[in-house]
Order: structure tokens, then sequence, then C-alpha cells
């Protein structure tokens, strides 16, 4: 299938074929520097691949040799300075674009792959937390930098950060700000695996297409969010609360009964259910607190 793109964005690129999303962060002449529009195409990004049912997976990868080199400092010391930027009250508290973004992905219905191609540095990290499944180029590079600009992480990162790679790396990496190399991003979790340049939207396809060819995308939707959610639940009578749910609604779904049926008949299931369609409505699935 060809991909079809998306030509409204000037940021990104935006194509799906066959079941899978490619978002491509698209200033390779800034190394893909991160700005307020940026943040706006890719949430609206989300939006439409959670909305297509066509949608199985998502790809994230850069264009050109970095994936993405951070904030863009173009303004200056009026960068993080929203006072100065955007004339905000001086005690008025405005939300960190990168934290606008990740919190969206954080609620994605679909699986989000990143696919690391180089440079990743501040919130070309942070972004790429609430993605499920990061793989990297072998000339990737990665720096949670903050510290050496005089800020601090931003993103949501506390939240995610040590979820993905502990505490103790997590704090190591922010108080350091140091750029490290690909290999120490595998050896602390921050990624799944290396592959050679010309090799990494391959294996990221791959992943995808096992996704996409193979599993019930409600059931698959629903699985995200329970394993996000319950990232910070409390106790595990939460999850426990949850799944029954969740195991009730599915177990009672078409999708069910073919995944049984294609099972014992030993052939390919056709999965009916959509997640436009067919979400279960025991939690709400898109929900956030509101910010204040």
């Amino acid at each position: 299938m060809t991909a079809q793109p998306h030509t409204t964005f000037e940021t990104i690129r935006y194509a799906v074929s066959d079941g899978v999303a490619t978002i491509t962060l698209n200033r390779p002449e800034k190394m893909n520097a991160f700005n307020p529009r940026m943040a706006d195409e890719l949430i609206a990004a989300f939006d439409a691949t959670d909305a297509d049912d066509d949608v199985r997976a998502v790809i994230v990868t850069g264009s050109g040799r970095a994936f993405c080199a951070g904030a863009d400092l173009s303004t200056g010391g009026a960068t993080f300075d929203y006072e100065k930027r955007y004339g905000t009250a001086p005690d008025a508290i405005k939300r960190d674009n990168g934290g606008r973004l990740t919190v969206r992905i954080f609620r994605s219905l679909k699986p989000v792959i990143a696919a690391v191609n180089g440079a990743a540095v501040g919130v070309g990290v942070t972004m790429q937390l609430p993605m499920d499944i990061r793989i990297a180029s072998t000339d990737a590079r990665f720096g949670l930098v903050f510290a050496r600009r005089g800020i601090t992480p931003e993103a949501a990162s506390s939240w995610f950060l040590p979820r993905v790679v502990g505490v103790s790396t997590a704090l190591e990496w922010c108080y350091s700000g140091r750029v490290f190399g690909a290999q120490e991003a595998l050896e602390r979790g921050l990624v799944r695996s290396l592959h050679a340049p010309e090799a990494l939207l391959p294996a990221a396809n791959a992943i995808a297409r096992e996704i996409a060819d193979n599993a019930a995308p409600v059931s698959v939707a629903v699985t995200r969010q329970m394993i996000w959610r319950m990232a910070g639940a409390a106790h595990p009578m939460e999850a426990h609360q949850m799944d029954s749910r969740a195991i009730q609604s599915r177990g009672q779904s078409a999708d069910a009964r073919e995944g049984i049926a294609s099972f014992l008949e030993k052939r390919a299931a056709q999965f009916p259910d959509r997640v436009s369609a067919q979400m279960p409505d025991f939690f709400d699935w898109q929900g956030e607190p509101d910010f204040e």
C-alpha cells in the first residue's frame, strides 16, 4: 500500500502506509529543533493517529542527521522566560510545550515506537519517554542537558524518566547534563536495541508490523493505557480492579470470539472491533487532570 502523506504540516511529515503511521520531525536545517509549532503539529498528528482506525502503530523519527537537538534556542535568553516571550503574568504558570506533547502521547490509543536516528538532546530525549518502544541508530547521541542550560527537566520527565531507567540513572544523567552515546543508552535501558543507520527504520517497521498484523487493535489500545496508567498506582489492587473490568469487557467482544476461533482453526485472525467505536466505557481513556 502506498504511503498517504498529510500535507498541512510545516515542521513534521506525516504518512500512513499499510496500517503504520510514520511521523518525521522535519526541520533538518535546524537539526529538528523543537518549537511551539512543532509541539502543536505533533499533538495534532497524535490526534490523527487516534482517530484513524486504519492506523495500528506509530513510528516517530527525525529527518537528516538528528532526531531532535532540543529546544529551538533562536530566541536566546527569552527561550524559557515565558513572561518575556509570551507576556505571561509573573505569577502565572504556563504549560511547557514538551509536557503538552508527552501527556498527549501518554494518552495515545496506538502503540508508539521511537526510531532515534541521531542526536537527541533535551526535549529530544524527554519526548521519547512516553513512547512504548525506543530503538536507536548506532550514531545516536543523548543528553538531558537542562542543568547545563540553567533550567530543569521538563515534559513530565520527572515522572517518566525514573520509570524508564530508574531513579539513580535518571538523577545521574540530569545532574551532569552530559551527552552520552547509544551504547550507554542501551545498557541503561533507555533504548531496546541499536541498529546500523540504514537498518533503523526497517527495524522499527518490523516491530510495528508484528503488532499491526497480529494483535486486536482495541486490545492493544486498552493494554497500552492499562500499563501506563498503572505505572503510578499506589497498590496492586488498583491494577487488579482495572484488569478485572478490562478482561470482562474484552471477553464479551467479537474480537475475543474471533481470536479464539482463529486459533482453533489455525488461521490468521480478522479482528472486527475498532478503537473509534469499541473502547470499553468503564474508564475515561482520553481524560487527564485539569492543569492549574
